[in-house]
């Protein structure tokens, strides 16, 4: 190692290499001195012939332009651009000659750095090498009748073969430095608007053709195709390297960027501008991927204040093609095509994840429409998402006109149902089981970008269902719901609802179904048709309850939900439900055949045309029920026809009375009433709370030890059998007040005796009855053959006029007149 350093040390202070030395640094002295002298006498030159450069550089631009180029003042930058020769213009301006009219000065800058070709200033020609523009202003400007400003430049005047020369002027660099470039296009009603901090470009030229890579950093103030709607990238940086290619013969720009930085994000560009005359037409092409809202930012304000409204969480592969005429007016053709993957879309109508979309906007869906927010479309295909925890498949969804957008499409869904809890806020149903699929074409308005008013033709199945609609506290289990929507109404087929142990099988239609649910769900009648192999009556009462209170969120929702909207109709709605039930159960009464036309309207249930058979005779009737705080109102008018009054009486706990059983009396009854009174939420008749008229007939019938009666005859008719009676005639009207019921015209006649009843009976305190009692017996009277006959004999003999009062709860009997 010492020797290396002895041997380095020694080859440096040899006399060879002293002698090269001090050649080579009189070589470089020499270069510096020649350099200098050059530079000087380049200076020398330019002093000598100012005059004349200056002369021939205004010759070159006048000779160019139609216009007036003035220069404050200019100089030699001594050795800037050698071996170039660099001259400084400060202070210039170039105006076209109708500047007076529109006061758009073309260029105005403080410094404009010429670099001239010295061997082409030898030989007398005017080769330009370099610009540099520095704090400057470009203004092109284009007027409504299509006269530009940059027309100052005089078209180039083609040379013959023998005129052409190879020091033809030509700018091989140009560089801007804080340059502001406006080109305001009021033909086409276009603004752009750049701040450019930097821009370089070596240009090499084949011919007239040319090409440069063009680095540019600039702050976009507008990039506006349509005035009236905007900049495009308004106030974003933009920055990268353009290679720029001119092709002469097709007079047109071609442009290719990669990684170009607009704000933050990356973008490839392939574009082209045709400079030909009366053809203004270009193209630009854009791929990125971005974020949506970054995305959405860079485009003009009428496309981003719609897109602004949505959100994609996650990046979005995107292309552009924007295509136009920048002497036409309005907007460019736009194409934008999107893909996403495992996404999450956030729409004004809530947030669908696990998103998957191939999307399309177009500004020109038909061709001959024009390129405007009316022909504008949004084409989603292989859509995929849950929509608030309901999967979504959309095949295809068009989105068309943008002013009043309409969108079409088809959906399908495949889901158990308990999904469904999530879509209320309010909580007012619950599904713990069940399934459901839709496959359903469907048309919805999108007013302030919210879907309204969806319009379905298709089905959708539900299959074992199990819920608890909680306003009515209604559990059902195993149920089964078949819906088929078409254009005039909706069928509701194959419902199978279990409820406790009762089966419902229903079938179902709604007319104008789709108009209604919107614009008048006070409107919507629901037809229904069930049959029941079997029920309890009083299991459904719950059906008509007052709705239950239901937690929900403190804060009211802006606009109603697809649950919200939901839960209203189903309260508006009028529903119409012809029924038919082989056995019916309420309380003890036990009917078959049952038929009926019911009607609920908000929570009333009207009963038309019911009719059923029972106790071995059959009744028909019209009801209403109505909600009463925790109780049912209800009126009924009713027929009943020969049924065994024993057993209808059991059927209705004997419609509260005390005084007799069901056992005290036999007989058919047939009669007509028209009463109301108040059933308990368990369905049972509140005693007491009947009020109404009842006017009867009992033929076969007998009264089997009838207390009122059986004292009476004790002690009246001692001797006979009293506790027996077998009637011939048995008929009354009741006017029912409630506790009290007036008794008029109760005619008993009997194997016993013959009995008159008028009066007050009372299920608690205040009766009071006349009983007329011929003494006569009356075995014999129903072998007479006509009533007139009976009538003649009925009070023949000993007639007794006896009294049946309340007397400390209990009856007593004593002798006297009611009047009396």
């Amino acid at each position: 190692m010492k020797a290396a350093l002895l041997h380095i040390k020694n080859f440096f202070q040899s006399l060879h290499l002293k002698k090269y030395a001090r050649r080579f640094g009189f070589f470089t002295l020499g270069i510096i001195a020649l350099l200098l002298l050059a530079c000087g006498g380049l200076s020398i030159y330019f002093n000598q012939n100012k005059t004349e450069i200056i002369t021939k550089i205004n010759s070159k631009i006048n000779e160019n332009i139609n216009g007036k180029f003035h220069i404050g003042d200019f100089h030699y930058k001594f050795l800037t651009g050698f071996p170039n020769f660099t001259l400084a213009l400060k202070e210039v301006e170039v105006k076209d000659n109708q500047w007076p009219t529109h006061q758009h000065t073309l260029l105005k800058a403080k410094e404009i750095e010429v670099r001239l070709n010295i061997w082409s200033l030898v030989h007398d020609e005017i080769n330009i090498r370099k610009i540099l523009i520095n704090d400057a202003a470009i203004y092109v400007y284009k007027a409504p009748n299509g006269y530009s400003n940059a027309n100052i430049f005089k078209p180039k005047k083609k040379k013959a073969p023998e005129d052409q020369s190879d020091t033809e002027t030509t700018i091989d660099q140009i560089e801007l430095n804080g340059v502001h470039f406006t080109l305001n296009n009021l033909l086409g009603h276009k603004l752009f608007d750049f701040d450019v901090d930097r821009l370089q470009s070596k240009v090499k030229h084949d011919g007239d053709n040319w090409q440069t890579d063009v680095y540019l950093n600039t702050q976009i103030k507008s990039l506006a195709f349509n005035t009236v709607h905007g900049s495009f990238a308004k106030q974003k940086e933009l920055k990268g390297t353009f290679a720029v290619a001119y092709s002469a013969p097709k007079e047109r720009i071609d442009v290719v960027t990669k990684g170009l930085k607009i704000g933050t994000d990356s973008f490839d560009i392939i574009a082209f501008f045709n400079l030909a005359k009366g053809n203004a037409l270009f193209g630009i092409n854009i791929s990125t991927s971005i974020l949506w809202q970054n995305a959405s930012n860079l485009l003009s304000t009428n496309i981003s204040s719609k897109l602004n409204r949505f959100n994609l969480k996650k990046e979005i592969e995107v292309n552009c093609d924007i295509k136009g005429d920048f002497n036409a007016e309005g907007d460019p053709r736009i194409v934008v095509q999107a893909i996403a993957k495992n996404n999450e879309l956030s729409i004004p109508d809530g947030l669908i994840k696990d998103c998957h979309f191939k999307g399309i906007f177009t500004n020109n869906f038909k061709p001959t429409a024009g390129y405007n927010d009316a022909n504008s479309a949004i084409i989603l295909t292989k859509f995929t998402g849950e929509y608030e925890n309901i999967p979504l498949t959309i095949p295809q969804l068009s989105i068309n006109n943008l002013e009043k957008p309409l969108a079409t499409g088809n959906l399908s869904s495949d889901f158990d149902i308990e999904r469904l809890n999530q879509i209320s806020n309010d909580k007012w149903i619950q599904f713990t089981s069940g399934h459901a699929k839709a496959n359903l074409a469907f048309q919805f308005d999108i007013v302030d970008l919210f879907i309204t008013k969806p319009r379905f033709i298709g089905k959708i199945d539900v299959d074992d269902a199990s819920f608890h609609y909680i306003p009515k506290n209604v559990r059902a289990v195993k149920t089964n719901i078949h819906l088929d929507f078409t254009e005039k109404a909706l069928l509701i087929k194959q419902i199978a609802y279990k409820h406790n142990k009762n089966t419902i099988f229903i079938e179902g239609e709604i007319d104008n179904f789709l108009n209604l649910y919107y614009d008048a769900p006070e409107k919507m009648i629901v037809n229904w048709k069930i049959y029941c192999p079997n029920i309890d009556l009083k299991q459904f009462l719950g059906v008509l309850a007052s709705s239950q209170k239901v937690k929900g969120s403190a804060k009211t929702a802006k606009r109603p939900t697809i649950s919200n909207h939901l839960r209203s109709v189903i309260d508006k709605c009028s529903v119409v439900i012809d029924i038919k039930a082989d056995k019916i159960n309420y309380n003890k009464l036990v009917a078959t055949n049952t038929t009926a036309r019911i009607q609920m309207l908000d929570s009333k249930l009207l009963i038309k045309n019911g009719s059923l058979q029972t106790s071995g005779g059959t009744i028909t009737f019209d009801s209403e029920v109505v909600p009463n705080g925790k109780n049912y109102a209800f009126s009924s008018n009713a027929q009943v026809n020969r049924v065994e009054i024993a057993s209808f009486l059991k059927s209705f706990n004997n419609f509260g009375i005390q005084s007799f059983s069901p056992n005290n009396i036999k007989g058919k009854l047939t009669s007509t009433a028209s009463v109301n009174g108040f059933i308990n939420s368990r369905g049972e008749l509140i005693s007491n709370s009947m009020r109404g008229k009842l006017d009867f007939k009992v033929n076969q019938g007998a009264l089997v030890n009838f207390e009122p009666i059986v004292k009476i005859g004790k002690f009246a008719f001692p001797f006979r059998d009293v506790e027996n009676i077998t009637f011939s005639h048995l008929s009354g009207q009741l006017n029912m007040r409630g506790e009290q019921i007036d008794i008029n015209n109760l005619t008993i006649s009997s194997n016993v005796l013959n009995i008159d009843v008028n009066g007050i009976y009372s299920f608690g305190r205040g009766t009071n009855l006349a009983l007329t009692v011929p003494l006569r017996n009356s075995k014999n009277d129903a072998k007479l053959a006509t009533q007139a006959e009976r009538d003649a004999v009925r009070e023949r003999g000993i007639v007794l006029h006896l009294l049946a009062i309340d007397d400390n709860g209990k009856m007593k009997i004593k002798w006297g007149k009611r009047d009396k």
